[in-house]
């Protein structure tokens, strides 16, 4: 098992199931000769040819809108939004087309499609080119969105998003493409759905998606030295939700605290504290769900302040120390 980095697993995903289904398809801008925006998509080009690594123009509600059509005549295709803020020019072809059509058809025709982008802030991208907006989806059913975390995650979840005969909003943050991770050379899948454990500990559960994760796990390591053993749960595929395993986190540890990066208020974090305190874990809570989220402003350009909106290390540590 060797080393390879996001960035890599997402063009190793598309490039192995393009080499074994033809009916799988890439459609974006840049995304051809140029390579992607973040170079995710680089070679595609020599290898698929024009025919199926699709150049399109800058609209993203007509090829997304493209896509869709494609999908319900047997095809698989892939498109990639520049950056996550302009999936709201592809909210009526994913929110009113494809989420809605195999329900619509009484199962008859399926929107079998994944649409990637790369959101998140941390490059000074400033406002417009740096927002977190999954919450957009979340509230449409038949729909599924995936925001991984890990290398390993990103190959084996798209894989299964590509196969999955649902339209996939698949999340990448620009921040991870150059993290490193082990993936196995061999053939895998991760099934939609299922959360994964990152960190067992006993005292408090953190629940986080995206490069969130990876700050609580760093957060975990400090206060372990302190003597706060934090259980660290990675949710993965946001909706369906796995609520089974962050239930059970819970049940265990007695508090939890849900870590995002897009703004607090109106976020996904508020659906996790609501699935807990409506479960079983309710009555083993030591103390309240807390959320740490985003601040509510608009990403700034500047580096320092835009540094400072998101939830650090620090911010983790310092919360958990508060709850216990």
């Amino acid at each position: 098992m060797g080393k390879i980095s996001y960035l890599q697993a997402i063009k190793d995903a598309m490039s192995e199931e393009m080499r074994r289904d033809e009916n799988v398809y890439f459609l974006g801008e840049d995304i051809g000769l140029y390579g992607g925006c973040f170079g995710v998509s680089r070679g595609m080009f020599d290898e698929f040819g024009k025919e199926r690594v699709i150049d399109t123009p800058i609209s993203e509600t007509g090829f997304t809108y493209a896509a869709f059509g494609m999908s319900m005549f047997g095809l698989r295709p892939i498109v990639e939004i520049m950056f996550g803020d302009f999936v709201s020019l592809a909210v009526e072809p994913i929110v009113n087309g494809a989420a809605k059509y195999r329900f619509m058809t009484g199962g008859k025709v399926k929107a079998p499609m994944v649409l990637r982008t790369p959101f998140g802030s941390g490059t000074g991208a400033a406002a417009q080119h740096s927002q977190c907006l999954e919450a957009l989806f979340l509230n449409t059913p038949g729909l599924k969105v995936v925001m991984p975390a890990t290398p390993y995650d990103a190959k084996g979840l798209l894989k299964s998003a590509i196969r999955d005969d649902n339209p996939v909003c698949f999340f990448e943050n620009k921040l991870l493409y150059r993290t490193n991770g082990e993936v196995p050379e061999e053939e895998y899948t991760i099934d939609l759905g299922k959360a994964d454990i990152k960190k067992e500990g006993k005292d408090i559960t953190l629940v986080a998606w995206s490069r969130t994760l990876l700050f609580c796990l760093e957060a975990a390591e400090k206060l372990e030295k302190e003597g706060i053993s934090c259980e660290v749960v990675d949710v993965r595929t946001l909706r369906p939700l796995d609520t089974e395993t962050i239930v059970n986190s819970v049940c265990k540890t007695g508090k939890a605290l849900v870590v995002y990066e897009a703004p607090k208020f109106g976020g996904f974090g508020g659906e996790i504290v609501s699935t807990i305190n409506e479960s079983e874990a309710f009555y083993h809570l030591d103390a309240p769900v807390e959320r740490l989220g985003g601040m509510e402003i608009p990403v700034p350009y500047n580096p320092i302040i835009e540094k400072q909106i998101v939830p650090s290390v620090d911010d983790i540590v310092a919360k958990v120390k508060e709850m216990m």
